[in-house]
């Protein structure tokens, strides 16, 4: 297993564990949803892992990075940014999965959103 398919796995893994998540395959990408609204897209093409979380609270801390951008199709104006990587790239993969928790919290009911804390 490559590292971009361990690192996929484990985020697709983790937005799965949220409470009252479901998988969708629209556009042939994985798009994690809490009752019908998408929280994170996730997508591994053969060289390119990607996804896209919406980070109200940190996303300009986000874009400090090189390998994050606001995501495309107007999304980015509504505080979703878009994180990619190639192979041999190092995956803070802690730090995605923060980002994934506070966009569950954005994009959940209120009270499911409390379910998952937010991390330090």
């Amino acid at each position: 297993m490559s590292g971009l398919q361990a690192a996929r796995d484990r985020l697709r893994d983790y937005g799965l564990a949220l409470p009252e998540t479901v998988e969708e395959h629209p556009w042939g990408h994985s798009a994690l949803k809490v009752r019908g609204k998408t929280f994170v897209f996730l997508n591994l093409e053969e060289e390119r892992l990607s996804l896209s979380t919406k980070l109200p609270v940190s996303r300009d801390f986000a874009l400090i990075f090189d390998w994050t951008e606001p995501t495309g199709y107007g999304l980015g104006r509504a505080g979703w940014v878009s994180s990619a990587f190639a192979p041999g790239d190092a995956i803070d993969l802690d730090l995605l999965e923060r980002w994934i928790a506070e966009s569950y919290r954005a994009i959940a009911p209120k009270k499911l959103g409390a379910l998952v804390p937010e991390q330090d």
